[in-house]
Protein backbone atom coordinates (compact mmCIF):
# COMPACT_ATOMS: atom_id res chain seq x y z
CA UNK A 1 0.00 0.00 0.00
CA UNK A 2 2.87 2.31 0.85
CA UNK A 3 4.39 1.59 -2.51
CA UNK A 4 1.05 2.28 -4.26
CA UNK A 5 0.55 5.53 -2.34
CA UNK A 6 4.11 6.67 -3.02
CA UNK A 7 3.89 6.07 -6.76
CA UNK A 8 1.54 8.95 -7.59
CA UNK A 9 3.56 11.27 -5.37
CA UNK A 10 6.71 10.31 -7.21
CA UNK A 11 5.07 10.88 -10.57
CA UNK A 12 3.74 14.25 -9.44
CA UNK A 13 7.15 15.38 -8.25
CA UNK A 14 8.73 14.32 -11.50
CA UNK A 15 6.08 16.23 -13.42
CA UNK A 16 6.73 19.38 -11.46
CA UNK A 17 10.43 19.08 -11.99
CA UNK A 18 9.93 18.61 -15.72
CA UNK A 19 7.74 21.71 -15.94
CA UNK A 20 10.24 23.82 -14.05
CA UNK A 21 13.07 22.60 -16.28
CA UNK A 22 11.10 23.55 -19.43
CA UNK A 23 10.41 27.04 -18.11
CA UNK A 24 14.09 27.51 -17.25
CA UNK A 25 15.07 26.41 -20.75
CA UNK A 26 12.65 28.83 -22.47
CA UNK A 27 13.46 31.86 -20.29
CA UNK A 28 17.09 32.33 -21.51
CA UNK A 29 15.85 32.09 -25.10
CA UNK A 30 13.59 35.09 -24.58
CA UNK A 31 16.42 37.00 -22.93
CA UNK A 32 18.72 36.17 -25.84
CA UNK A 33 16.17 37.58 -28.25
CA UNK A 34 15.98 40.81 -26.28
CA UNK A 35 19.78 41.08 -26.27
CA UNK A 36 19.98 40.54 -30.02
CA UNK A 37 17.16 42.99 -30.73
CA UNK A 38 18.73 45.63 -28.49
CA UNK A 39 22.13 45.13 -30.12
CA UNK A 40 20.68 45.41 -33.62
CA UNK A 41 18.88 48.65 -32.77
CA UNK A 42 22.08 50.03 -31.26
CA UNK A 43 24.12 49.08 -34.34
CA UNK A 44 21.63 50.79 -36.64
CA UNK A 45 21.77 53.90 -34.46
CA UNK A 46 25.57 54.00 -34.52
CA UNK A 47 25.62 53.52 -38.31
CA UNK A 48 23.10 56.34 -38.69
CA UNK A 49 25.28 58.68 -36.64
CA UNK A 50 28.48 57.65 -38.46
CA UNK A 51 27.12 57.92 -42.00
CA UNK A 52 27.32 61.75 -42.31
CA UNK A 53 30.99 61.62 -41.31
CA UNK A 54 31.73 58.81 -43.77
CA UNK A 55 29.79 60.49 -46.56
CA UNK A 56 31.63 63.78 -46.22
CA UNK A 57 34.91 61.99 -47.03
CA UNK A 58 33.64 61.07 -50.51
CA UNK A 59 34.60 63.42 -53.37
CA UNK A 60 32.01 66.12 -53.89
CA UNK A 61 30.28 66.66 -57.22
CA UNK A 62 32.78 69.28 -58.37
CA UNK A 63 35.72 66.95 -57.72
CA UNK A 64 34.05 64.10 -59.58
CA UNK A 65 33.32 66.43 -62.48
CA UNK A 66 37.04 67.18 -62.71
CA UNK A 67 37.82 63.54 -63.44
CA UNK A 68 38.10 64.67 -67.06
CA UNK A 69 38.48 68.11 -68.58
CA UNK A 70 37.64 69.23 -72.11
CA UNK A 71 40.00 71.82 -73.52
CA UNK A 72 39.28 73.92 -76.59
CA UNK A 73 42.58 74.42 -78.42
CA UNK A 74 41.12 75.97 -81.57
CA UNK A 75 42.70 79.36 -80.81
CA UNK A 76 46.21 77.99 -80.22
CA UNK A 77 48.76 78.84 -82.88
CA UNK A 78 52.11 77.17 -83.50
CA UNK A 79 54.39 78.05 -80.59
CA UNK A 80 51.54 78.68 -78.13
CA UNK A 81 51.25 77.11 -74.69
CA UNK A 82 48.46 77.00 -72.14
CA UNK A 83 48.16 75.54 -68.65
CA UNK A 84 44.96 73.92 -67.43
CA UNK A 85 44.09 72.26 -64.11
CA UNK A 86 43.19 68.59 -63.93
CA UNK A 87 42.60 66.82 -60.61
CA UNK A 88 44.37 69.65 -58.84
CA UNK A 89 47.46 69.40 -61.05
CA UNK A 90 48.72 71.82 -63.70
CA UNK A 91 48.80 70.34 -67.19
CA UNK A 92 50.91 71.94 -69.91
CA UNK A 93 49.56 71.90 -73.46
CA UNK A 94 51.97 73.11 -76.10
CA UNK A 95 51.70 73.33 -79.87
CA UNK A 96 55.35 73.00 -80.71
CA UNK A 97 57.25 74.54 -83.58
CA UNK A 98 58.90 72.41 -86.24
CA UNK A 99 62.28 73.34 -84.79
CA UNK A 100 61.27 72.06 -81.35
CA UNK A 101 60.06 68.77 -82.79
CA UNK A 102 63.23 68.29 -84.84
CA UNK A 103 65.47 69.07 -81.85
CA UNK A 104 63.67 66.42 -79.80
CA UNK A 105 63.84 63.88 -82.63
CA UNK A 106 67.58 64.35 -83.03
CA UNK A 107 68.33 63.42 -79.42
CA UNK A 108 69.19 59.70 -79.08
CA UNK A 109 67.24 57.88 -76.38
CA UNK A 110 70.56 56.48 -75.13
CA UNK A 111 71.61 60.03 -74.16
CA UNK A 112 68.58 60.55 -71.93
CA UNK A 113 68.80 60.15 -68.13
CA UNK A 114 65.30 58.61 -68.23
CA UNK A 115 64.76 56.40 -71.31
CA UNK A 116 61.04 55.76 -70.64
CA UNK A 117 58.20 57.57 -72.41
CA UNK A 118 56.00 57.67 -69.28
CA UNK A 119 53.00 58.01 -71.56
CA UNK A 120 50.01 55.90 -70.39
CA UNK A 121 48.28 56.48 -73.73
CA UNK A 122 50.73 54.17 -75.50
CA UNK A 123 52.40 52.34 -72.62
CA UNK A 124 54.54 54.02 -69.97
CA UNK A 125 57.48 51.65 -70.55
CA UNK A 126 57.91 52.52 -74.22
CA UNK A 127 61.18 54.29 -75.16
CA UNK A 128 61.17 58.06 -74.72
CA UNK A 129 61.32 59.00 -78.41
CA UNK A 130 59.67 62.27 -79.37
CA UNK A 131 56.88 60.40 -81.17
CA UNK A 132 56.16 58.36 -78.03
CA UNK A 133 55.96 61.49 -75.91
CA UNK A 134 53.79 63.53 -78.28
CA UNK A 135 50.12 63.14 -79.18
CA UNK A 136 49.42 60.13 -81.39
CA UNK A 137 49.35 61.20 -85.06
CA UNK A 138 49.69 64.84 -83.93
CA UNK A 139 53.38 65.09 -83.11
CA UNK A 140 53.57 68.88 -82.70
CA UNK A 141 51.14 68.62 -79.77
CA UNK A 142 52.60 67.90 -76.33
CA UNK A 143 50.42 67.38 -73.22
CA UNK A 144 52.22 66.88 -69.90
CA UNK A 145 51.63 67.16 -66.17
CA UNK A 146 53.48 70.32 -65.20
CA UNK A 147 55.07 69.03 -62.00
CA UNK A 148 58.83 68.57 -61.70
CA UNK A 149 59.65 64.97 -60.88
CA UNK A 150 62.22 66.04 -58.32
CA UNK A 151 60.26 67.74 -55.53
CA UNK A 152 56.99 68.70 -57.15
CA UNK A 153 57.71 72.28 -58.24
CA UNK A 154 56.15 73.76 -61.39
CA UNK A 155 58.75 74.26 -64.15
CA UNK A 156 58.86 77.37 -66.36
CA UNK A 157 58.16 76.87 -70.05
CA UNK A 158 60.47 77.59 -72.97
CA UNK A 159 63.46 78.13 -70.75
CA UNK A 160 66.68 76.34 -69.97
CA UNK A 161 69.57 75.04 -72.00
CA UNK A 162 67.39 72.68 -74.06
CA UNK A 163 64.60 75.11 -74.92
CA UNK A 164 61.93 73.16 -73.05
CA UNK A 165 61.13 73.58 -69.36
CA UNK A 166 63.30 74.69 -66.47
CA UNK A 167 62.66 74.24 -62.74
CA UNK A 168 64.35 77.15 -60.93
CA UNK A 169 63.93 75.53 -57.51
CA UNK A 170 66.74 73.00 -57.97
CA UNK A 171 67.86 73.44 -61.56
CA UNK A 172 66.22 70.53 -63.37
CA UNK A 173 66.14 71.09 -67.12
CA UNK A 174 63.74 69.41 -69.58
CA UNK A 175 63.90 69.43 -73.37
CA UNK A 176 61.21 70.25 -75.94
CA UNK A 177 59.67 66.80 -75.41
CA UNK A 178 59.53 67.25 -71.63
CA UNK A 179 62.36 64.78 -71.03
CA UNK A 180 64.80 65.36 -68.19
CA UNK A 181 68.22 66.35 -69.53
CA UNK A 182 70.08 67.71 -66.50
CA UNK A 183 69.60 68.41 -62.81
CA UNK A 184 68.33 66.31 -59.90
CA UNK A 185 64.95 65.27 -61.33
CA UNK A 186 64.98 61.49 -61.81
CA UNK A 187 62.32 61.16 -64.52
CA UNK A 188 60.68 62.80 -67.51
CA UNK A 189 57.59 64.91 -66.97
CA UNK A 190 54.59 62.61 -66.69
CA UNK A 191 51.94 62.55 -69.40
CA UNK A 192 48.29 62.27 -68.37
CA UNK A 193 45.71 60.09 -70.10
CA UNK A 194 44.12 62.18 -72.83
CA UNK A 195 42.53 61.98 -76.26
CA UNK A 196 41.72 64.34 -79.09
CA UNK A 197 37.92 64.33 -79.22
CA UNK A 198 38.21 66.41 -82.40
CA UNK A 199 40.83 68.47 -84.18
CA UNK A 200 40.19 71.31 -81.76
CA UNK A 201 39.22 69.56 -78.48
CA UNK A 202 41.46 67.65 -76.08
CA UNK A 203 39.90 65.59 -73.30
CA UNK A 204 42.29 65.15 -70.37
CA UNK A 205 41.43 62.29 -68.04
Amino acid sequence: MAWACGRPREIKEIGVATTEHTEEHQEPTRRDFLYIATGAVGAVGVAGLAWPFIDQMNPDASAQAMASVEVDVSSMNVGDSITIMWRGKPVFIRRRTDAEVEAAKETPVADLPDPLARNPNIGSDEPATDANRAAVDREPWLVMIGICTHLGCVPLGQQGAFGGWFCPCHGSTYDTAGRIRSGPAPANLDIPPYTFASDTTIVVG
